[in-house]
């Protein structure tokens, strides 16, 4: 029988988290609901979840705090719950490394398709067989790494979440071709990502902050079309 995949629920509505968690149940996930703040984090250590939905209005401890610990420990994927739906809110979430953004209210039939999405395109399969060395794009200071999702800069091992690391070694992996915003979300986040251009930006914002420019090449943004991984000459 195969393990069931592990929905840690974090929300002080007992009604939204109780019935978040029949439709999940009914998926055939475990969950466990956590109330407030500190509860997740708790929760989070002691259940070890493959997926952790979010609310941002917490007692206690707030959503974006949650986030920004589990970041610091773990790649657990993490879908945001909020009723703020400002552009701001959105960015900051996904900047703190949330997957998924979710404005309430919402139907619970699109949230369990969300939770699906985010697990499948999180998903790393230890009894996968090895991957070819074509998946790991090498230049002057950098080395990324997909078969086993790492990052070597500058002589130094760097934490980068998933779609970070996809979406640079997506870029390094065809030097000098430009991708617009648009193909780099359906190329990354799939067709069953229901988000904005906006995504990408914050991505290659948290890229260049880890990564700076080298020399011999850059995370170069085409003004009005895309972005490209340049290779100097």
């Amino acid at each position: 029988m195969a393990v069931k995949q592990k929905i840690l629920i974090v929300d002080d509505d007992d009604n939204i988290a109780e019935l978040i968690s029949l439709y999940l149940t009914k998926e055939l996930y475990e969950t466990r609901i956590a109330a407030d703040g500190e509860a997740a984090l708790e929760a989070f250590r002691s259940f070890g979840p493959d997926l952790i939905l979010l609310d941002l209005m917490l007692p206690g401890i707030d959503g974006y705090e949650v986030c920004r610990r589990v970041r610091q420990e773990s790649t657990t994927p993490i879908i945001m719950l909020s009723a703020k739906g400002e552009t701001f809110d959105k960015v900051l979430g996904l900047e703190l490394g949330a997957d998924d953004y979710m404005i309430k209210p919402f139907d619970p039939k699109e949230l369990v398709a969300r939770v699906k999405a985010v697990l499948r395109r999180t998903a790393v399969t230890p009894a996968e067989p090895e991957k070819p060395a074509g998946e790991i794009a090498q230049y002057p200071g950098l080395t990324v790494n997909l078969t086993n999702y790492s990052v070597e800069y500058d002589g130094h091992s760097i934490y980068m979440p998933p779609k970070e690391l996809e979406l640079l070694y997506f870029l390094a992996s065809q030097p000098n071709r430009v991708f617009t915003r648009e193909q780099l979300l359906d190329h990354i986040w799939g067709y069953e990502y229901i988000g904005d251009t906006r995504t990408v930006d914050v991505h290659i914002k948290r890229l260049r902050e880890k990564i700076k420019d080298h020399d011999e090449w850059a995370i170069s943004t085409v003004w009005g079309i895309g972005y490209k991984f340049e290779v100097k000459s």
